[in-house]
């Protein structure tokens, strides 16, 4: 029996988004049956509980929620319920739990108990038949199909997707913004490939890298970080370019790697700032994004034009790219990065 090339379950699950993406377009009406149920029950303050990459899935559902619905939204710190037994009042809250396979029991406890405590509870999570999904009131399925690479990729840009579609249908929207993303993302594929090998080769040796983004891309830079440290064991850092001149700028060198996630619209104007500083400090720049020509960096990855709001549905994919072709650079295997399970269970 032939050995598993390494890398190869991370490469094969990167490849399959094009096609996760359009299903899931396709079968939006569901999504849209769980966002009725939603708009019905009118929340005032919605709150997302989350780990890991699904995480900065919540803080890009964060950024929808409060400019797309213009309600107020955070994120929930597990552990004062979990460790510390609170007990706030959450009628007319909304709370979203993200989770891939929907079988951390903090994120377990957190659901039931907001439910318990009059929240409304809807899981957003990869395995419809998990607990976090019998814990909730309603559910979305990501429908990303089983992830074998202990890194997340389909359902992570899969997560993005279902999230802007469930707000989108909150205020009354269809998701035209998200209908050929399964096209673009092929395109973002296909088109990246040099620049992302150009990458692999100015980053092979580096050992320090700093990712940065704002506005919706803000998560795409936390992402990228987290993708970065656990598959090539980089010390990475993401920060949002607003706070990035607030201090984490004076660490910044000629040694200094940074990726800067810089799309279309406000949040990427507001990036061009600072990274001219990180430029006049010698750092070596590589851009991603679909406005990455327009800002100053060594090194640009294209993507496609969209709606700014979607864009980080196909920003990580050059990212994803990356991230595999440096492990593999740098004698590792992305598909079981050391020390790391699937699924992690926190309390």
């Amino acid at each position: 029996m032939t050995s598993p090339q390494p890398g190869q379950h991370m490469a094969a699950e990167i490849a399959a988004q094009p096609s996760i993406f359009s299903s899931l377009y396709a079968s939006r009406s569901s999504i849209a049956e769980v966002a009725n149920v939603i708009r019905e029950r009118a929340p005032r303050f919605v709150l997302f509980a989350a780990r890991g990459s699904s995480d900065h899935a919540a803080i890009y559902a964060k950024y929808l929620t409060e400019i797309l619905l213009q309600l107020p939204a955070g994120l929930v710190s597990a552990s004062t319920t979990t460790l510390y037994g609170a007990e706030p009042d959450l009628r007319d809250v909304l709370l979203i739990t993200v989770s891939q396979s929907g079988g951390s029991p903090d994120l377990l406890e957190v659901t039931a108990s907001y439910r318990r405590r009059g929240a409304l509870t809807v899981a957003v999570t990869n395995t419809p038949e998990s607990p976090l999904n019998a814990a909730a009131e309603l559910s979305v399925d990501v429908a990303a199909g089983v992830e074998h690479a202990v890194a997340a990729t389909k359902t992570y840009s899969a997560t993005l997707l279902a999230l802007y579609l469930l707000i989108d249908a909150v205020r009354g929207g269809n998701g035209e913004a998200a209908a050929s993303l399964g096209d673009l993302a092929q395109v973002t594929l296909d088109q990246s490939t040099p620049t992302v090998e150009e990458a692999v080769r100015r980053y092979r040796f580096v050992d320090r890298v700093l990712t940065t983004g704002r506005g919706y891309s803000y998560a795409t830079a936390l992402e990228a970080s987290l993708k970065l440290a656990e598959t090539s064991y980089l010390a990475a850092r993401a920060y949002s370019g607003a706070d990035l001149l607030h201090g984490p700028v004076a660490a910044v060198d000629g040694e200094t790697a940074v990726l800067a996630i810089t799309s279309l619209g406000k949040g990427g104007d507001s990036l061009l700032d600072a990274l001219e500083v990180v430029n006049q400090r010698g750092a070596d720049v590589v851009a991603v994004g679909s406005a990455s020509e327009k800002v100053p960096s060594a090194l640009s990855i294209a993507i496609p034009e969209t709606a700014e709001e979607v864009a980080p549905v196909l920003e990580i994919l050059p990212v994803q790219r990356l991230a595999h072709g440096l492990a593999l650079a740098r004698g590792g295997d992305p598909d079981s990065p050391r020390g790391l399970n699937k699924v992690t269970r926190t309390l």
